[in-house]
């Protein structure tokens, strides 16, 4: 294969991994009292895709996965090339869980309580910052 050939196929997946995460919706969002920006994920595909493919996060952004109703959540890192936490957060707002996951293992990290929206960070960044279950986030209005 010609290295010209090469450069423009590797050009067309950096260009598609880079539109498909810029598609989404972004919001700021409070966590204890640190503001953080969120891609939003509130669709069966945005919500499938999530944070897979991408070799790096900024340190105050993350993506917050909203759900249609509470339920026990599963989440796994299939694809998904940074080490994330993930807090599992009630209709109310309030952090119920976090865990932390690594990179492509394909492990499900489950919720043991219903929840309506999951917020995936690099991992460590809520230990990073005093967060933990029972601090509240407020979330974007129409949500």
């Amino acid at each position: 294969m010609k290295k010209s050939t090469l450069l423009a196929i590797l050009a067309a997946l950096v260009f598609q991994s880079c539109a498909s995460s810029a598609s989404l919706e972004t919001a700021e969002i409070q966590v204890g009292d640190k503001t953080i920006t969120v891609e939003i994920a509130d669709n069966d595909q945005a919500r499938a895709t999530g944070l897979m493919n991408r070799k790096s996060m900024d340190e105050n952004h993350g993506m917050l996965f909203v759900f249609q109703e509470e339920k026990k959540m599963s989440f796994w890192m299939k694809n998904t090339l940074i080490p994330l936490s993930i807090a599992y957060i009630s209709k109310s707002g309030e952090i119920k869980e976090i865990y932390d996951m690594y990179p492509l293992d394909e492990s499900s990290v489950r919720s043991t309580r219903s929840v309506l929206y999951a917020l995936e960070m690099n991992q460590g960044w809520f230990d990073r910052n005093g967060i933990t279950a029972g601090d509240k986030i407020t979330l974007p209005e129409n949500r």
